[in-house]
């Protein structure tokens, strides 16, 4: 993409690259443990966020999919530098707390070329919505209404009204005047920078006019739509941005002046709030108070129009007292994650075919209760090609069931109008015993929590809140039965959230389960939740700070052993994200050893392909329309494979500060229909990519038939099911 591959000495520990596939700066850290190199994580996550935006470019896709990938592009970048490089940022605010870290990672040089593959990204970006997604659009009669485009008589009236009536009074124009207070920029939020001069005042000495620069905040945050949509005319769709229709109006804001030129502006802050010191009442009290926090943080990146003039860009550093290291160049408007809402006259032409979860008849022709089912065998529920409201249904039952005494559960990021919250509420209204651990410090989810717990405790619930230090990420619920009874106790355990909304866009498992062994230690988990002076272990589930580790690495050795005994060795590993140094490292020396190691990885990713230390390990990265967030690491053992899914990634957040359910998979019609779901993504060769040593998305091509494994999990289950 018009990026020239380079290599040369970043630092003694650190080295960089150019990549002209993944759009980024690759930072290897060398030597961190010996002979092996590692990817820096952050300049990985980039690689990903770019294959995003590949999506973007894919003119196979219907027009409104490829601007849903513009808008996750955006969205996932926003975060990013919300989070990610306040890291960074942190570390150079308090250079006295981390002098070592400062010494080993060099955080200013890391945020200088993140910023510098960013803008490289950007470009992109910014080329294919001018020139691919505007003219597609076009050609469907869907066109943009710039400020300078004449339109007629009904439609100047039409956003006049709007502009008096909705937008106008929510306007906050400020003159930038020296040596005056300046203005408070919002993060995330899109601003008007123009270069104006006043019409009757002149310069004595040159005739000219004065010059004046000012700000105009565009007011996305008092529910007024980002675009606008005139009346039809029978002939084009019109949209237009929200800013062009201030700017067509401008003279109403600021009567007086001539408007020379605007530029799109914004600003990103530190979202990143430290509160893992908290607890209780204290982390209630900051939760409460977390908008402000996050609106009054410093300043990550700062985004402007790169046809600026070098003399309002300099004008606008000055006066907002931004540093070198926030400046990223972007196009003429920014916010493109708006473009979730960007309004569609012709729906459903343009948009990408609606795949219905599916109908499992196991479970929906069933005799009896769901959970007498699941007494006789283990299920799994796989979305969002099957139907989450199999667990809506479990957890219904289980609010009726005049044998259950309790329910327990975990709430990390839950939906709006929570047909789970819902379940438990009317389990608590039945009289039955609810107990839900939640989890306050889910980064940006944190009020929604707070509001849900807050609602739940009303209703009689038992709320756990969050444990000092560590964040629950479990994804578990569990229903007790009275002794005695019958059917027994019963567990849910999944790898992702309880959340009806994202089980329709996110790739997940579920596993329903009576096994014994696992209902027993997720009941020791919750005692531990409850009282973290329980002393407990695991065999069946793996846990952090418990077994995980050690059971995955002793996994991966025995795998090595096999190799050793003339055996196959072969490991499957899928996850979100791969960064812990010393897991990885097992894997460099099972790959030396010859075991052959498969890695879907969708986002950050420290392990460096393509090395002699990791011949024998193939990354694989697939990016479609859902986004693929189930956690499945298989190890072959000779031939009688272990399986296990989970809620962690192999990531030191996951590893070392949470708490984290794996769970094994032991019905064999179970494993092999995971084993087939993994057989198929492996397979893939129109979504999936390798990521090779320079961080580059390299397309799978082959003269084999096309696999898009979504679609073909799709229909693997539709066949399965005769559907």
């Amino acid at each position: 993409m018009g990026l020239a591959a380079a290599r040369h000495p970043l630092f003694s520990l650190i080295f960089l690259s150019l990549c002209t596939n993944c759009g980024a700066l690759c930072l290897l850290s060398n030597n961190t443990m010996g002979k092996y190199e590692f990817f820096n994580r952050d300049v990985s996550w980039l690689s990903f966020n770019y294959r995003v935006l590949e999506e973007a470019m894919d003119r196979s896709l219907p027009l409104y999919e490829r601007i849903k990938f513009l808008a996750i592009y955006s969205n996932n970048m926003e975060e990013f530098y919300s989070v990610r490089v306040s890291y960074y940022k942190h570390m150079l605010r308090h250079e006295d707390r981390f002098p070592e870290q400062i010494k080993r990672v060099r955080p200013a040089k890391v945020i200088h070329d993140i910023n510098e593959i960013v803008s490289e990204q950007q470009v992109v970006f910014h080329r294919v919505f001018e020139e691919e997604i505007v003219p597609e659009l076009e050609k469907n009669n869907i066109f943009f209404v710039d400020q300078d485009d004449k339109l007629n008589e009904e439609e100047q009236l039409f956003l006049r009204e709007i502009f008096f009536t909705e937008v106008l009074t929510q306007i906050q124009p400020v003159l930038l005047l020296k040596h005056r207070i300046r203005p408070f920029l919002m993060t995330g939020n899109v601003y008007l920078a123009l270069e104006m001069v006043i019409k009757d005042r002149f310069y004595k000495k040159t005739g000219k006019r004065r010059e004046q620069y000012g700000i105009i905040k565009v007011p996305l945050d008092r529910n007024l739509p980002r675009f606008v949509t005139l009346p039809y005319d029978g002939k084009q769709h019109k949209i237009i941005f929200l800013e062009d229709l201030i700017m067509r109006h401008v003279d109403a804001i600021f009567p007086g002046y001539i408007i020379k030129s605007y530029y799109s502006i914004k600003l990103t802050r530190d979202a990143d709030l430290e509160y893992d010191e908290f607890e209780g009442e204290d982390l209630i009290d900051v939760i409460e108070d977390l908008r402000k926090h996050r609106s009054l943080g410093k300043p990550n990146r700062f985004q402007y129009d790169r046809n600026m003039s070098g003399k309002l860009l300099k004008y606008l550093i000055s006066t907002f007292y931004l540093e070198d290291d926030t400046l990223v160049k972007g196009g003429s408007r920014h916010n493109f994650r708006d473009f979730f809402s960007f309004p569609n006259p012709l729906s459903p032409s343009l948009e990408i075919e609606k795949l219905p979860p599916l109908r499992v008849p196991e479970i929906e022709d069933r005799e009896g209760s769901l959970a007498n089912l699941i007494h006789n065998k283990d299920l799994l529920l796989s979305v969002p090609y099957q139907r989450y409201d199999y667990l809506i249904d479990f957890l219904n039952e289980a609010a009726k069931d005049p044998t259950v005494l309790e329910i327990k559960a975990t709430q990390y990021r839950v939906a709006e109008n929570s047909s789970v919250i819902n379940s438990l509420l009317t389990a608590a209204e039945n009289e039955k015993k609810v107990t839900v651990f939640v989890e306050l410090k889910a980064r940006f989810d944190e009020e929604a929590n707070l509001q849900w717990a807050s609602e739940m405790t009303k209703a009689g619930i038992k709320i756990i809140y969050s444990i000092p230090k560590l964040k629950v990420h479990a994804k578990i619920a569990m229903v007790i039965r009275e002794e005695g009874s019958e059917i027994g106790d019963q567990v849910y355990l999944g790898t992702g959230n309880f959340n009806e909304k994202t089980a329709r866009l996110y790739g997940d498992h579920g596993l329903f389960t009576a096994h014994i062994g696992i209902v027993n230690e997720v009941k020791d988990l919750y005692r531990f939740l409850e009282d973290q002076q329980y002393q407990c272990s695991f065999d069946h589930i793996l846990v952090p700070g418990f077994n995980l580790v050690e059971r995955f690495t002793g996994l991966i050795r025995e795998e090595i052993k096999q190799v050793n005994k003339g055996n196959e060795g072969y490991i499957i590993l899928k996850m979100n994200g791969l960064q812990d140094p010393s897991l990885v490292e097992e894997l460099y020396k099972a790959s030396e050893a010859g075991v052959k190691i498969d890695i879907i990885v969708r986002g950050a990713c420290i392990l460096k392909p393509g090395q002699p230390y990791s011949r024998n390990i193939r990354l694989i990265r697939i990016v479609d329309r859902y986004l693929e967030h189930s956690r499945i690491f298989v190890f072959n053992n000779g031939g009688r494979q272990k399986i296990f899914l989970g809620s962690a990634d192999w990531m030191k957040r996951n590893l070392y500060r949470r708490i984290e359910c794996v769970y094994p998979i032991y019905q064999e019609n179970i494993k092999h229909e995971i084993l087939d779901i993994l057989q198929i993504q492996l397979a893939d060769n129109v979504k999936a990519s390798l990521i090779d040593e320079d961080l580059q998305n390299v397309r799978i091509q082959n003269d084999l038939p096309k696999i898009r494994s979504q679609m073909a999990t799709y229909e693997y289950f539709k066949d399965k099911y005769k559907l």
